[in-house]
């Protein structure tokens, strides 16, 4: 792993920053995904928040990730940011439900609120 930090140490925006890694701006990012959109014909315009947005649902949501790490890795302050990304997935709540149909005492915790 330090391999791949070692790659960027010596890169201007590390050494000014005193950073790990070089991180851009969002317009400048938007700009790279545009490019790549173009180069792969794909016609959704690809934007840093849509990378978020996917990130948070498709790949930490639906693999259950608990909403409480999601706002970290997000780098949010308040779990109420983090709902607005939380997209609840129909196959996520089958899921729930059926662990709620499989264990008796959430079925009756349940049926007493």
């Amino acid at each position: 792993m330090r391999s791949h930090y070692r790659k960027y140490e010596e890169h201007p925006r590390v050494i000014e920053k005193k950073i790990l890694l070089p991180v851009y701006t969002n317009q400048r990012t938007n700009s790279y995904l545009k490019e790549i959109a173009a180069a792969c014909k794909i016609k959704k315009t690809l934007t840093t928040h849509l990378a978020r947005h996917t990130f948070a649902t498709t790949v930490t949501f639906s693999n259950g990730v608990p909403i409480e790490s999601v706002s970290k890795m997000l780098g949010h302050t308040s779990l109420k940011t983090t709902q607005i990304y939380a997209k609840v997935l129909d196959s996520k709540i089958s899921e729930d439900m059926e662990k709620l149909k499989n264990d008796p005492a959430l079925l009756e915790f349940a049926r007493t609120i």
